[in-house]
């Protein structure tokens, strides 16, 4: 009998949507009212009673969200008169109440706001930048460090996550590399899954859990010349087989949200591509979340020259699938949706479609029973001390040793005079890194901070930042005021600069050690922050060469969100540390690792150019007719990379011996390829083992080599372990452009496993059966 109450119920609400003025129509919703209360009935049933008793206007408002960047008075009135669904950008538990009071008290069917924020690397309690993450190859830690920062951000009062950026990127031109799991789809399905579950929990609305909402769908990552913002155009066979795996995992690991891109893909703007949206997302991957626009990205298809003016932009939207529209300002294109219902412009199932979407997400997660948050309990969750030293083991498996000529790890007590200089030696805003908010300063650990508590009484350790660095255009988010983010200092003068620069090296000169930071600021990574070259800016290089001039002992730790050309310091420096943006604790964990209490363990994401002008380079790229010739493509330098993807030094040596395959791959079964790992140095620490494979023939040209799997694992001196991998049709499977779908190709596989993508220990691996197409996206 209810459900025929609530099917009659969604048909009136067609008529409702128009003309809701009878007394029967009000009956009607009073008891739907009743129905979409009962706890007792699905999300999704909930969700259809609802939409029976609401009216056009108050269904899309619901499917507008919108940026408060200002007082709450100049929110509420929108909130009252129905024409938001949800906010982001609003972090105080006070006011998130406030709104959520005018939401669920003087609106007229009482629907909770839902409100998102970019939480990328933490919230309260900064991680390292994802690119740093990605760089532990450690899935279980990123997992837990989003689960910390679900917690933090779920504390004051945010239910949804614009989180993980998924954006396979070889280009590091590319500010927004420093958001991305890296270049390879492998160890980007890994992290997606880990962050997903991270953020969600094992369900959507489990308790101190917020939705995950990885982005940006899709091919973002591959703007012609890195220009953040610029087209993509990108073949089938490099969507399917590079940019949509980490997609699909984070939608088979149950992420209730997906934000689509800014940009045009082949030359349609992917918010409002419907095959994007529709057929691969939904159809093909199976999601059943919804989908929300990046920032202005529905107007901007008027921009794009795509759509006709704001109504137009909307009805495409949505009708290719894109569910929520962000934006910008209090006008949306989601204004002129009832208007453009009743012109039949576009069909009201479409936007109840959309809407019961989002509504489904918000009865998951509680937000109808429980839509405040508690002020005073949020306070003390963020300030959780466990929080902080998880953010520390964090930094410390982000750590990637380049180079080591026995300069590292240094002793404690061995050097009375410490210099720790460079323009991010004590700069905690650079050691957080980019797309971080709600820090708290104060408590950040610097280099110089950590380097003089790891040291104590044994050292007298100062501190000079030697020289500034500055964009050559201002910060898209300089005109944004966020409360509790740092502003810049003011700008050098020249005969301050002169000033600054002869401070570092006197102190270095009367120091026994230096310590050296070089790298790029964090505003010079992220959104809208490409750029042009990868040469270390300002003047690093000189204050490098006053350090050697000077005759100390010294080592260098660089700090980036992506790969720099480091052939002038690599030449110079006894060892390298590439710190990344270590987050709230990065400092510390960095001098731990420099005195030797940490091992550096990490390994690159990405494949690390020698020079701007190998970009694209990346280690899974297809065979030539001149294979012999691959290092040899530029006359003035190798074509090799400076260090492959999955490269990383360590303070001991493992020994990896040749694998050993055993069964083969069929449609039903798997073999398994075992290799044994020894450490044959003199200290704990831990290696990455890492398994590829390559097709010598099939229907297709393959990659060299592709990461098919991966294990990080903890050594102890002289410790002997066997690691497994299991392989079966999904590793050797690939989409095919002439068959237009997902294939097996039979014959001999080439088999590696080592410590980078340069792994030598070589077996071959038997894919039995005829060719055969195959299932595509794991469900």
């Amino acid at each position: 009998m209810l459900k025929l109450t609530i099917a009659a119920l969604a048909l009136a609400g067609v008529a409702a949507g128009a003309v809701a003025t009878t007394a029967g129509v009000a009956q009607q919703r009073a008891a739907a009212r009743s129905a979409w209360l009962n706890t007792r009935l699905s999300p999704e049933q909930r969700a259809d009673a609802l939409i029976a008793a609401m009216t056009l206007e108050e269904k899309a408002g619901q499917v507008s969200q919108q940026f408060m960047f200002g007082a709450f008075e100049q929110f509420a009135p929108q909130v009252k008169a129905g024409k938001v669904g949800s906010l982001l950008f609003v972090t105080d538990p006070a006011i998130i109440n406030r709104l959520q009071k005018v939401a669920v008290e003087e609106t007229r069917l009482k629907i909770p706001l839902i409100f998102g924020y970019d939480v990328i690397h933490g919230f309260r309690t900064i991680f390292p930048v994802p690119l740093a993450n990605a760089a532990s190859w450690d899935p279980a830690g990123v997992e837990q460090a989003q689960a910390i920062a679900a917690t933090e951000a779920r504390a004051v009062g945010i239910h949804w996550a614009f989180s993980p950026m998924l954006d396979i990127s070889r280009d590091p031109r590319w500010g927004r590399i420093v958001e991305s799991p890296g270049e390879d789809p492998f160890l980007g399905a890994a992290m997606a899954r880990a962050q997903v579950r991270g953020f969600q929990g094992p369900a959507i609305g489990t308790p101190g859990r917020i939705i995950s909402g990885p982005k940006h769908f899709a091919g973002y990552a591959t703007a012609e010349g890195g220009r953040d913002y610029d087209g993509a155009y990108i073949s089938d066979a490099q969507l399917y087989n590079v940019i949509f795996p980490p997609f699909a995992a984070a939608v088979a690991a149950g992420a209730g949200n997906i934000m689509s891109a800014y940009m045009d893909l082949n030359d349609v703007p992917a918010v409002g591509n419907k095959w994007l949206l529709t057929d691969v997302l939904r159809g093909q991957m199976g999601f059943n979340g919804w989908v929300v626009s990046d920032a202005n990205g529905t107007k901007n298809q008027v921009v794009q020259h795509f759509a006709r003016d704001g109504a137009d932009a909307a009805v495409r939207s949505i009708a290719a699938g894109n569910d929520m529209e962000m934006s910008f300002g209090p006008a949306a294109s989601a204004d002129t949706l009832a208007a453009s219902v009743r012109a039949g412009k576009l069909p009201l199932a479409t936007l109840d479609r959309a809407l019961r979407r989002i509504l489904v997400a918000k009865f998951r997660m509680g937000l109808f029973e429980n839509p405040f948050v508690d002020e005073a309990r949020a306070q003390a969750i963020l300030a959780t001390p466990a929080h902080r030293d998880a953010a520390e083991r964090a930094a410390e498996r982000a750590l990637v040793l380049l180079k080591n000529d026995g300069a590292l790890p240094l002793t404690p007590g061995a050097h009375k005079r410490v210099a720790v200089i460079g323009a991010h030696a004590n700069s905690k805003r650079d050691t957080l890194g980019s797309w971080a908010f709600q820090y708290d300063l104060p408590e950040t650990v610097t280099l110089f901070e950590g380097v003089r508590d790891r040291l104590g009484r044994d050292a007298s350790v100062e501190t000079a930042p030697g020289v500034q660095m500055k964009r050559a255009v201002p910060s898209m988010f300089e005109s944004i005021t966020i409360p509790g983010q740092a502003k810049p200092e003011p700008k050098w003068e020249p005969q301050r600069a002169e000033r600054e620069f002869d401070r570092a090296v006197g102190l270095a000169k009367r120091s026994d050690l230096v310590i050296l930071t070089l790298g790029e600021n964090e505003d010079m990574s992220g959104e809208g922050a490409s750029r042009s070259d990868l040469k270390l800016p300002g003047d690093q290089l000189k204050l490098l060469d006053a350090v050697v001039a000077s005759g100390k002992p010294f080592v260098v730790v660089t700090m980036s969100g992506r790969p720099l050309e480091l052939g002038p310091v690599l030449a110079k420096a006894p060892a390298v540390l590439h710190a990344w943006y270590g987050g709230t604790r990065g400092g510390a964990a960095t001098a731990r690792a420099l005195f030797g209490d940490v091992n550096p363990g990490g390994k690159l994401p990405v494949t690390w150019p020698r020079s701007v002008g190998q970009v694209p380079i990346y280690y899974s790229h297809n065979t030539t007719h001149q294979p012999d010739n691959q290092g040899k493509r530029y006359w003035d330098i190798p074509s090799t990379p400076e260090f492959p993807f999955g490269y990383g030094l360590s303070y001991t040596s493992f020994e990896i011996g040749t694998p050993v395959v055993s069964g083969s791959v069929t449609a039903n079964g798997r073999a398994t390829v075992t290799t044994t790992v020894t450490n044959i140095g003199r200290r704990a620490g831990d290696e990455v083992v890492q398994l590829y494979l390559h097709q010598r023939a099939g229907r297709a040209s393959r990659p060299v080599r592709e990461l098919k799997g991966f294990q990080r694992i903890t050594l102890q001196p002289g410790e002997r372990r066997t690691v497994s991998f299991p392989l079966d049709e999904g590793s050797v499977k690939y989409w095919n452009a002439a068959v237009k779908g997902w294939v097996v190709d039979p014959g001999t596989f080439d088999v590696w496993v080592g410590n980078s993508s340069a792994a030598t220990q070589h077996a071959e691996l038997v894919v039995g059966g005829a060719p055969r197409s195959t299932a595509g996206f794991v469900r």
